[in-house]
């Protein structure tokens, strides 16, 4: 049961970290910006739902594709977590994308759930991550982290108004220098572990 609790905790933090909610809110903020609450909390809606849509077809099919593509488990290992680490740099150095504001309905998909929450770094690891975990039982707790770390992301995006006038603009500075940092560690371990793997 502890094993089971632990496994749980771990995948769900890596999940939710990996989805950049702090990134995703200030980017959903800027993209609202004109939007009335309700309106932005049925945009939050989409975003997740769509985002859960995604996730949940790398998580299953990561296999397959790496089948398909010839591709090894290990050079993937590599080569997202090499993406995630550029990522993560960017974060880490607040480098910010610039938001091109849209009308409500066309944002929720693109680019919010992607390539802004899913972007290409994040789904090299879903499919990473959802190749690695090879067993039902093993396979089930990760789908239950998964869709956690959504749900979390969601809550935080209908709650995206309260928590703007909580954290202000330098809150979310620093909450995004904390999540890079985070990303980082994850990449660098993607890459050693596919690196020592290559070498034995």
């Amino acid at each position: 049961m502890d094993n089971t609790i632990n496994l749980f905790i771990n995948i769900w933090i890596k999940f939710f970290f990996l989805l950049t909610p702090f990134f995703t809110l200030s980017m959903f903020l800027a993209l609202t910006k004109e939007v009335a609450i309700s309106e932005r909390r049925k945009v939050a809606i989409r975003v997740t739902f769509s985002i859960v849509v995604v996730s949940l077809f790398l998580y299953f099919l990561g296999n397959q594709i790496f089948e398909v593509f010839g591709i090894t488990l290990d050079s993937f290992r590599i080569g997202a977590g090499s993406l995630l680490f550029l990522s993560a740099v960017d974060m880490v150095r607040g480098n910010e994308v610039k938001a091109e504001h849209k009308e409500a309905g066309d944002i929720a998909v693109v680019p919010l759930a992607i390539p802004i929450t899913v972007g290409p770094a994040t789904i090299g690891t879903l499919l990473v991550m959802g190749a690695e975990l090879t067993n039902y039982s093993s396979k089930l707790i990760g789908l239950f982290a998964l869709m956690t770390a959504i749900l979390c992301v969601g809550i935080i995006l209908l709650l995206s108004s309260p928590i703007e006038k909580i954290l202000g603009r330098k809150g979310f500075i620093i909450l995004g220098k904390i999540t890079g940092l985070i990303l980082s560690a994850l990449a660098a371990q993607m890459i050693f572990t596919g690196v020592r793997n290559f070498l034995l």
